[in-house]
């Protein structure tokens, strides 16, 4: 089974078993990694937001410019930006590594 890691904001690292086809969003939440997820992966807001270590990020596939807009309202947003929900695993992606920000904002509590 493919693995990837999860780097939280202190910076600690957790690998953990990434089945294909299944979005980074339900991965995290299958291994109670904390991400929100606020739309549960409807691509209605930016809490699923993870920054893509730059050495994987050419090898996602390129971001809609729906999921472009939500990441505009992500806190933090970086280079290698991209919404959990919109990575889905594929062999491709065996030891993948992303970052989760300190911060998120959920605007669908506005």
């Amino acid at each position: 089974m493919p693995r990837m890691t999860f780097t939280d904001a202190d910076g600690s690292p957790r690998e953990v078993e990434a089945p294909l086809g299944h979005s980074l969003l339900q991965i995290a939440w299958d291994n109670g990694i904390d991400i929100e997820g606020a739309c549960e992966g409807a691509m209605a807001c930016s809490t699923c937001h993870v920054v893509v270590d730059p050495a994987w990020y050419e090898r996602l596939e390129e971001s809609s410019e729906d999921e472009d807009d939500m990441l505009d309202l992500a806190p933090g947003l970086k280079q290698t930006s991209r919404l959990g929900c919109q990575i889905i695993m594929t062999e491709a992606l065996d030891g993948l590594t992303v970052h989760l920000p300190g911060t998120t904002r959920n605007l669908m509590l506005a």
